[in-house]
């Protein structure tokens, strides 16, 4: 096992733990390079030099200590008129507006931030009336130097003892003398938030509130505290069959737990009840309706899990007050507004917030050509950036951490970028964006490049991953993506690019699941794995996959990539037409695995093939173009259809790879060898690495592979961009910590 990757250098608060959720940076040195050179002078100016006709900026100026009375127009406060920042970009966006209408708005337009803390209670929507112009975009900036941090938090401050007896009486013993109290409603915080299912197959839904302590996000009062128990059984009588050889027990019958824990909890129903039910890939929290302690039963509110109950399964119990037992556990009491928390350490003045903030911090609503820059968004129990339609959105060198949904949801529109963010301590995913027209193959053109982003899904686990991509022409490259749950990359469509990223420690509490991942559907074509260092991935039950190619989903490119520690690092899940070439892979168990699902004669499998992803296949008119011309290997399936004996794997190239330690083939389920062209592969000999042992994974120019027609793979580039000169220097593209550095 190496070294993992460490965060950004930075001037955080979080102590000891800073390797989990990493270290923040005050102002990290490419922010710098993006923002305009003229949002660098503090001066406003409206229309154009008569001399030159040269559009020039105008700067709105917002601060902390800023007065929305103010007009904006200068960083600081001048004198006794309204020259002056203002407190909150609303009312820098309406004073633009005003600008706008009156006709002085001719250049671009920034509103630049003052360093410092800036509360969001109510979020900032830019509709198409606020758009920019590609040569006179609309930015909303941080002032060179400064740490912008918008928080959608409230500060606790005013903690004390315990003294209540039934407070007390309820508590274990060791948590006595330990637990804080504070007043919720005292700080304004009125609604401690509505507890929605969350989870797999479940609409994404703020956070209820959460409790942060020094830049982290604290757990719930929980039974186990770590880990999980597991479901003991369920009602014999109504079983059902889970179409896989198996019996589950139904939704609302409810399930039986082991041991007498429950059987003090004074409010069983106010639990909520995280599961993996059925399948280690399908997790959810839910409500308790019912506890049966002597029984040891209990039957969850609707919509009460996903799939059934299955015995052995996984599951932990939150949100209890008797079992607020260690330090850093917390609990609210949503009848009386009290807030209880056993601190790690002392708190002091600032160490500790709230989420309130359930909106976006910044809707865009239509708008085009906005540059969000240099913000750090913290402390919601929502989502920090959310947009639809319009174009050319670029969201660059930000922060967002301690969330409770995603980072930045972008839906539809064209040209839009999410670059060099850094992203951590999310409830759900990093990073939504979709874009593109399937039907006629237009692409959306949007990137997401370049973006830190680790330690996430803490709630929701399972298809939240840290990029998640629909559509048409969309890149995926240059991101350092670990400790994750569940998948890393999942993506559906047509002509992505994921390329030149670091994938590391993912898929590390669910199974049946890849770093990268994609399934179901024929018509996903022209897309590319290519140049992506994906390295010690987790699993549970049944496992993990590199690049996941799940249920028949065909015609991937997979190049030119080092899988290192990874289990079957290329899966091919019963489809066609797959490039697996010039990759390395390093004790993979196996490198290449190939099943026949889509022969198989079981309900399951056949209504997979027959009936879901044909309908996809005619959903997008594939006998007719572009799909007809751009990808012709579609019409080998018609004598398949027409033959009604299931699809085989078939046109699969496995060429110029090198496999050293580890298994080299898994070929069953339906598929045979003769379904693979194998050419040029070294399998079990000495490759010429530069330092294996050190995980550099570069060939030496005597490497065996370059008289086969292997091609150098470009580790430098792999990678954050801000790593590439260290990894040019140690031959590897591993952003984890060396001498060399």
């Amino acid at each position: 096992m190496t070294r993992r990757s460490q965060t950004e250098p930075g001037a955080g608060r979080g102590g000891g733990r800073a390797g989990r959720l990493g270290r923040w940076p005050r102002r990290p040195a490419q922010w710098l390079a993006l923002l305009p050179a003229a949002g660098l002078a503090a001066t406003l100016s409206w229309g154009c030099n008569p001399m030159t006709e040269t559009p020039r900026e105008t700067v709105l100026y917002v601060a902390p200590d800023g007065d929305d009375a103010h007009d904006g127009e200068a960083p600081t406060r001048t004198g006794r008129g309204r020259r002056g920042p203002l407190a909150t970009v609303g009312r820098a966006r309406d004073r633009l507006r005003e600008i706008r209408a009156q006709g002085r708005l001719r250049g671009p337009a920034t509103i630049e931030l003052a360093g410092g803390v800036h509360p969001i209670r109510t979020g900032l929507v830019l509709t198409a009336e606020d758009s920019g112009t590609p040569e006179a975009p609309l930015t909303l900036r941080a002032a060179d130097g400064q740490e912008v941090r918008f928080t959608g938090g409230v500060a606790v401050n005013d903690w004390r003892p315990v003294t209540d007896r039934a407070v007390l009486a309820r508590l274990a013993p060791e948590a006595r003398g330990q637990v804080l109290a504070a007043d919720l409603r005292a700080l304004g915080v009125a609604e401690v938030g509505i507890f929605r299912s969350r989870g797999f197959g479940r609409p994404v839904a703020p956070a209820m509130l959460e409790l942060f302590f020094r830049g982290e996000p604290m757990p719930l009062a929980r039974w186990p505290n770590e880990g999980f128990t597991t479901i003991r059984g369920f009602p014999e009588a109504g079983a059902e069959d889970d179409q896989h050889g198996g019996k589950i027990g139904k939704l609302d019958e409810g399930f039986f737990y082991d041991g007498d824990r429950p059987a003090r909890w004074a409010t069983p129903t106010e639990a909520v009840v995280h599961g993996y039910w059925a399948w280690d890939w399908a997790n959810s929290y839910e409500r308790i309706a019912s506890l049966d302690a002597q029984a040891r039963h209990i039957r969850l509110a609707p919509p009460a899990g996903n799939y059934g109950f299955r015995a052995g399964q996984r599951i932990q119990f939150l949100n209890v007050f008797e079992e607020l037992d260690q330090p850093g556990e917390w609990y609210a009491d949503r009848a009386t507004g009290m807030l209880y928390f056993w601190p790690p350490q002392a708190p002091a003045a600032g160490d500790t917030a709230v989420s309130v903030l359930e909106q976006p911090f910044v809707r865009l609503d239509g708008a085009s050509h906005v540059r969000i820059a240099g913000l750090v968004f913290e402390h919601a129990r929502g989502t920090g950036i959310e947009g639809n339609g319009g174009e050319d959105c670029r969201i660059e060198d930000c922060g967002f951490r301690n969330l409770g949904n995603y980072g930045v949801r972008l839906e539809g529109g064209r040209l839009h970028q999410v670059r060099g963010c850094v992203m951590s301590g999310l409830g759900d995913g990093g990073i939504e964006v979709s874009g593109g027209d399937r039907r006629t193959l237009t692409p959306a053109g949007h990137v997401v490049e370049a973006n830190h982003i680790h330690h996430i899904a803490r709630w929701s686990k399972c298809y939240v991953p840290a990029v998640h991509a629909n559509g048409v022409g969309i890149r995926i490259a240059h991101n350092l993506i670990h400790d994750h749950p569940h998948c890393a990359i999942l993506f559906g469509g047509n002509d992505f690019a994921i390329e030149y990223n670091e994938i590391h420690h993912v898929c590390l509490e669910t199974g049946d699941v890849g770093a990268v991942y994609l399934g179901r559907d024929y018509t996903y074509r022209g897309n590319t794995v290519r140049h992506n260092y994906i390295h010690h991935t987790g699993g549970v039950g049944m496992g993990s996959m590199g690049v996941y190619n799940d249920d028949c989903v065909s015609g991937t490119v997979i190049f030119g990539n080092i899988f290192w520690r990874v289990q079957r690092a290329a899966f091919l899940g019963g489809g066609r037409d797959f490039r697996v070439e010039n990759n390395v892979f390093v004790e993979c168990t196996p490198a290449v695995s190939l099943d026949g699902r889509g022969l198989s004669s079981a309900p399951v499998w056949r209504n997979m093939v027959y009936d879901t992803m044909r309908k996809r296949l005619d959903d997008m008119n594939w006998r007719q173009p572009p799909y007809s011309t751009r990808y012709p290997e579609l019409a080998d399936l018609v004598p398949f259809y027409e033959g009604g004996a299931g699809i085989p794997p078939g046109n699969i190239v496995v060429a110029r790879n090198l496999c050293v330690g580890g298994e080299w083939t898994e070929i069953y389920w339906g598929a045979t060898a003769d379904m693979v062209r194998f050419e040029d592969n070294l399998v079990g000999q000495d490759v010429g690495f530069v330092d294996a042992a050190a995980g550099n994974f570069a060939l030496r120019p005597d490497s065996p592979a370059f008289g086969l027609g292997f091609l150098p793979i470009p580790v430098e580039r792999i990678g954050l961009p801000a790593r590439a000169a260290s990894a040019a220097r140690c031959g590897t593209p591993s952003t984890r910590p060396s001498a060399c550095e």
